[in-house]
């Protein structure tokens, strides 16, 4: 994105700088749009004065345009599902006219989640496509409405704070997924969840749990393993569920990751799918249909949730606000192969 120079050759991104706010910021600052704390408009203003930035007529112009760069943070941990997120976005902002900024960030906290989003922002990002765990931290943290520009999340398991959202109703998803497998006869049914800190994790239970209520079945602790999203953790799940005499019939998981740790477990054990363990995944990632038998999973369209956020985002920037108000559920498929229909 080129730089917004005013009459005397100092940057709008430069007033930003010295302000420490985003150049969307300043745009709405100069622009009297969007929504800005008193003490970010008189932040904004101390700098103009002090760096003697004019603006001109194209750029006051520019400034009610749209965002233009979007900037996303992932952790370093390379997954299937984060492949397709990353993908899914790369498509959907360049569908848009929209530039890409990544940033990767290994530490999964409220202050390394801060550091990178502003970054992002004093790099240039215009808006900010979040993922989860770090849609749910800055949104935690508050974080997102400091920043002072417009933030879309997908694949969270809730609506969050200041942020747009589109997502699957994950809840309906597993519940529907968990009633399947009991239509199949199965009453021994465990749960590999994903980490507290995603959103959709709490909504995957209730629905694991919804669906066992409704066909009568108290629901075991001892078969409820809490992962990481990983597939490390799926074959730790493997090996605590499979280990007792009374083995689960089925092992539903969070993830796809995860599913396939299960499975590779289950294989060491000389155990036969779907004859002597049911398995099931979440997302339906690449992987799903590569692993044998190929995973009974749930279909969740990242390429679709990317897009629409990221026309949330030029929405919100057309109207120089963000766009918290925003909340759209897209629909899910439930996808039966062979880890549970031999």
């Amino acid at each position: 994105m080129s730089e917004r120079r005013g009459e005397r050759g100092v940057t709008m991104r430069a007033v930003a700088a010295r302000a420490g706010v985003s150049p969307m910021t300043v745009s709405n600052v100069i622009n009297g749009a969007g929504r800005a704390a008193p003490a970010t408009v008189a932040a904004v203003r101390a700098a103009i004065d002090e760096l003697g930035y004019v603006p001109n007529v194209s750029a006051r112009l520019l400034a009610r345009a749209r965002a233009t760069t979007v900037g996303l943070i992932y952790s370093g941990a390379r997954t299937p599902f984060l492949d397709a997120i990353l993908t899914g976005s790369l498509r959907a902002t360049n569908a848009h006219g929209l530039q890409l900024l990544l940033r990767e960030e290994q530490r999964l906290t409220h202050e390394a989640a801060e550091a990178a989003a502003r970054a992002l922002v004093r790099g240039g990002a215009d808006a900010l496509l979040l993922i989860p765990p770090f849609a749910e931290l800055l949104s935690e943290a508050g974080v997102v409405d400091a920043l002072g520009v417009p933030a879309a999340a997908i694949a969270t398991g809730a609506t969050l704070p200041g942020t747009a959202t589109v997502r699957i109703d994950n809840r309906a998803a597993m519940r529907a997924l968990t009633q399947r497998l009991i239509e199949r006869g199965h009453r021994r049914i465990a749960l590999v969840s994903g980490p507290p800190n995603h959103s959709d994790s709490a909504d995957r239970i209730h629905g694991y749990r919804d669906a066992l209520a409704d066909a009568g079945i108290v629901a075991d602790a001892r078969l409820l393993f809490e992962g990481r999203f990983d597939h490390e953790s799926g074959v730790a799940a493997g090996s605590a569920l499979l280990s007792p005499a009374d083995r689960p019939s089925a092992i539903m998981c969070s993830n796809d990751d995860m599913a396939a740790g299960v499975i590779g477990e289950a294989h060491r054990r000389g155990l036969r799918l779907p004859r002597d363990l049911a398995v099931t995944g979440f997302d339906d990632t690449t992987m799903a249909s590569l692993i044998s038998p190929a995973l009974t999973t749930v279909r969740q369209p990242i390429q679709l949730m990317a897009y629409r956020a990221a026309e949330m985002l030029i929405r919100a920037g057309r109207r120089g606000e963000l766009a918290e108000a925003e909340d759209e559920l897209v629909d899910y498929e439930l996808i039966e192969r062979e880890s549970t229909a031999g």
